[in-house]
């Protein structure tokens, strides 16, 4: 089964159907990169193989594989381009709600072409985070305007979800499993189908509280654990490109990922902070 994040999905980030997340359908117990289970590995021709061996040892900074600082740094360009888009969202377009749903919907074409690029362009990714941060700061001034201080407590949250999942990760409390994506890719697939059916029936007039009163909450706890189990795919599939060694480019499309499960979760704690406040 292909990764559920468009990012990796066509880059061999693949899962069997009994084994944890892994690279062409193979578990990670086996530890090294093999021929026809590692997609970075190809086929060589003894000629290849020749002049690999007379070539001499490349040094840590000239294998172009990609590693955890790697992707720390571009998420960190990533996010930064994200904060300073909300900071011109929130001071120069406060109550612009027209412009904050366009900057959406660009965001949204931008990363849909970028989801479907078989290469990463960090134009696309980074203007996405632009777009993307002019539409969470105008909602979050909005937000801030009837909910003081709800924009702060939802980053703090999200903050301390996303370490949380780390650390579950990293220690093994959570283990990323063929079976476990299903599941949550299943629950994923129909908490989206009910806020489209929301969607449809408000424009009809018909509310069904999915965003207020006690049914608001367990969406709203809902969307965030789905948060958080995106972020623990993205969590695996960057500990494989490193594993696998990926070409050092993939780092903007593991902090791509990132951004996506963060503002998904960010956006989740703001709608459920603002219930549980009211």
């Amino acid at each position: 089964m292909r990764s559920s994040n468009p990012v990796f999905s066509r880059r061999g980030f693949t899962r069997g159907d009994g084994g944890y997340a892994g690279f062409g359908g193979q578990q990670q117990a086996q530890p090294g990169p093999q021929a026809g289970t590692n997609p970075y590995n190809t086929q060589s021709t003894p000629e290849q193989l020749y002049d690999l061996y007379q070539a001499p040892p490349a040094g840590p900074l000239q294998t172009g594989r990609m590693t955890i600082d790697d992707v720390v740094m571009r998420t960190g360009m990533t996010l930064g381009t994200v904060a300073v888009g909300a900071v011109v969202g929130w001071v120069a377009l406060a109550g612009s709600l027209g412009l904050a749903i366009g900057a959406a919907l660009v965001a949204f074409v931008l990363a849909m072409v970028q989801a479907f690029k078989r290469e990463p362009v960090p134009a696309l990714i980074l203007g996405y985070a632009a777009f993307e941060g002019i539409f969470l700061g105008v909602i979050s001034e909005a937000y801030n305007q009837q909910w003081s201080g709800a924009p702060l407590q939802a980053v703090l949250a999200t903050m301390a979800v996303s370490g949380g999942m780390l650390v579950a990760y990293r220690t093994r409390l959570i283990r990323v499993t063929s079976r476990y994506q299903r599941i949550g890719l299943a629950i994923a697939i129909g908490f989206v189908g009910l806020l489209l059916v929301n969607l449809v029936l408000a424009l009809f007039g018909v509310d069904l509280g999915l965003r207020s009163g006690p049914l608001g909450i367990i969406v709203g706890i809902v969307g965030v654990l789905l948060g958080a189990f995106f972020l623990s795919l993205d969590f695996k599939q960057i500990e494989d490109g490193i594993t696998y060694g990926a070409p050092q480019r993939e780092a903007w499309l593991a902090a791509f990922g990132l951004t996506l499960s963060l503002v998904w979760i960010y956006l989740e704690m703001l709608r459920l902070i603002s219930i549980l406040r009211d």
